[in-house]
C-alpha cells in the first residue's frame, strides 16, 4: 500500500512539475513572437463597404511561455480596422485593446481582421493603415501592419432610371439590386465607366441602354469583389458574381460597343420581341466567364461585330429563333469550372420562335469538345434559316453548299486542335488566364471574306487586305 502511495506521490510531483514548466513565462528580451505575416494587406477596398475577414497566426517558438501585457490597435478607432485577438474583440468598450494574452511555448493564437474604411473625399484609391501592437512582458514591442487602399465609390441601390441619364467614369459605381431602365428612358454609359455589381445585382432594360466605350477607354461591367479567393485567383476571375443584363420585350435600339462584361451569371439576355426592329447591336464587345449563357437571344433581331463570347457553363451564344448576324466573332468554349460545359453555339427554331436568319460570318467557333456547334428545329415546316460563311467550326464536316460556304472544319484527330487551343495566344485553365488574340499558328490568319467587311477588329485595330477570321487581327511584331 505504501509503495502505491509513493508511486502516486511521484506521479503527482511529475505532473505538477510538468505544469509548472509549461506555465512558466519568460521576460527575456530574446524571447519574442513570430507572425505568419508582418504586413496584412487588404488590397483595394471600397470606402464605407465592409470587407471580408482576413486572418494571420501568432506563434510562440521561443522555447518558453510569452505573456503580452497589452495588445492594441495603435490608432484606436481612427482607421476603421476591426480586430479579434484569440477570441477577444478589440472594440470601443475595451479601448481597442486587450491585456494579459498568454501564448504558451509551442502554441499559437489567431487574429481576425476586417475593415470598413471611411470616405476619403479624394479621387482614386487612398492608403489606409494601422498597426496591431503587441507589448510583451519583457518590454519588447512587436507590430503587424494592417493596410489597404480605400476607394470612394458611388453606390446605386435598386435605382429606377425614369429619364435620360448618363453615368460617367469619374469614380467607380457599385450596383446593389437592380439598375432598372424604365420604358421611354435611355441610360448611357460613357467611355471609361465601370459598374461593380454586388451579388445578384444586374441591369434590367425596359427602355434603352447605350454602352458607349471607346478603344482604349472601355466600359466595364463586372462583380464588386476586389479581393482574392486564393493567392493565385482573384474573385474577378470567377463566374456568377452578378446576374447580368436583360433586355425586355419593350426594349429596342440598344447599343453596346467597346464594352467588357465578365464574371456574371448570364451575360446578356434578349427577350422575345418584334424581329422587324433592331433589338441590340453589339460592336467590339467581350462577354467572358459566365456561369450561365453568354448571349441568349430569344426571337430578337441582334447584330454582333468583332465580339468575343468565351468560357460559359451554358452556351457561349444561344440563338432561339429571330434574326441574328455575327460577323468577325470569336466563340470559344473553355469554361474551366465544370466539365459539363455546353456547346459554344446553339441555334434553334420552334413554332413560336422560328429562325428567320442566323448568319455566322468570318467567325471562329471552337472549344474543348469535339463538337461545339448545335442546330435544332422543332419540325420541318418551321423556318430554320442559317448560314456559315468563311468561318472555322469545331464540328463534324457536312456538305451543304447553300448554308455551309467556304468553311474550315477543325480536324479533331489533330492533337493540337483536340483542345481547340491552337488558335489563341493563351488558354491556361489552371490559373484561369486567357488571351484570345490569334496565335501565329492559327488557321484563321488571312482567311476572312472581304465581301463582308468590318474595317477594324475588337481592339479598334485596322484590318488589312487579307482579314483574319475571328474578332482579333493577328498581332504583328
Amino acid at each position: 500500500m505504501e509503495k502505491v502511495r509513493l508511486c502516486l506521490l511521484a506521479l503527482l510531483v511529475c505532473v505538477l512539475t510538468g505544469c509548472q514548466d509549461d506555465d512558466s513565462f519568460s521576460t527575456q528580451t530574446s524571447h519574442i513572437l513570430s507572425f505568419t505575416t508582418d504586413t496584412l494587406k487588404m488590397d483595394t477596398v471600397f470606402s464605407a463597404v465592409p470587407t471580408t475577414t482576413k486572418t494571420f497566426w501568432v506563434h510562440n517558438e521561443s522555447g518558453d511561455g510569452i505573456r503580452c501585457t497589452n495588445v492594441r490597435l495603435e490608432r484606436g478607432n481612427q482607421s476603421g480596422f476591426r480586430v479579434n485577438v484569440d477570441g477577444v474583440y478589440l472594440g470601443a468598450e475595451s479601448g481597442y485593446q486587450t491585456s494579459d494574452v498568454e501564448i504558451r511555448k509551442g502554441d499559437s493564437i489567431r487574429v481576425f481582421v476586417e475593415l470598413t474604411s471611411a470616405l476619403t473625399g479624394r479621387d482614386g484609391p487612398q492608403l489606409v493603415e494601422d498597426n496591431l501592437v503587441f507589448l510583451l512582458e519583457s518590454g519588447v514591442t512587436q507590430k503587424v501592419n494592417l493596410n489597404a487602399y480605400s476607394w470612394d465609390a458611388l453606390k446605386l441601390r435598386d435605382v429606377h432610371i425614369k429619364k435620360d441619364t448618363t453615368l460617367t467614369g469619374d469614380k467607380p459605381i457599385i450596383v446593389y439590386g437592380k439598375l432598372t431602365v424604365e420604358p421611354e428612358a435611355t441610360l448611357t454609359l460613357a467611355p471609361g465607366t465601370t459598374l461593380y455589381f454586388h451579388d445578384q445585382a444586374g441591369i434590367d432594360v425596359y427602355g434603352r441602354l447605350l454602352s458607349l466605350g471607346e478603344a482604349g477607354n472601355e466600359v466595364v461591367l463586372r462583380g464588386d469583389r476586389l479581393d482574392w479567393m486564393f493567392d493565385y485567383l482573384p474573385y474577378d476571375l470567377m463566374s456568377g458574381l452578378w446576374s447580368g443584363v436583360e433586355f425586355y420585350e419593350s426594349s429596342y435600339d440598344n447599343v453596346m460597343q467597346f464594352t467588357d462584361l465578365h464574371s456574371s451569371f448570364n451575360g446578356i439576355v434578349c427577350d422575345s420581341s418584334n424581329v422587324e426592329r433592331q433589338k441590340l447591336t453589339l460592336k467590339n464587345m467581350t462577354i467572358h466567364n459566365c456561369q450561365g449563357t453568354g448571349l441568349l437571344s430569344i426571337n430578337s433581331k441582334v447584330t454582333a461585330e468583332n465580339c468575343q463570347f468565351t468560357n460559359t457553363l451554358y452556351e457561349c451564344v444561344f440563338i432561339e429563333g429571330g434574326d441574328v448576324v455575327m460577323n468577325h466573332c470569336t466563340l470559344a468554349q473553355f469554361y474551366p469550372f465544370d466539365s459539363a460545359r455546353k456547346p459554344a453555339l446553339l441555334y434553334s427554331s420552334t413554332n413560336d420562335t422560328p429562325l428567320l436568319r442566323m448568319d455566322c460570318i468570318n467567325s471562329i467557333v471552337t472549344g474543348y469538345m469535339e463538337d461545339v456547334v448545335t442546330g435544332m428545329t422543332e419540325n420541318d415546316t418551321v423556318a430554320f434559316n442559317y448560314r456559315f460563311i468563311s468561318s472555322i467550326l469545331r464540328t463534324p464536316a457536312v456538305e451543304d453548299t447553300l448554308r455551309i460556304i467556304d468553311v474550315i472544319f477543325e480536324d479533331v484527330e489533330d492533337t493540337a486542335s483536340v483542345q481547340g487551343e491552337k488558335h489563341f495566344k493563351l488558354v491556361d485553365i489552371d490559373t484561369q488566364h486567357y488571351d484570345f488574340h490569334l496565335d501565329s499558328l492559327s488557321t484563321a490568319i488571312n482567311k476572312g471574306n472581304k465581301n463582308y467587311p468590318v474595317s477594324n477588329d475588337r481592339d479598334g485595330k485596322e484590318r488589312d487586305e487579307l482579314p483574319d477570321i475571328g474578332c482579333f487581327e493577328r498581332e504583328t511584331p
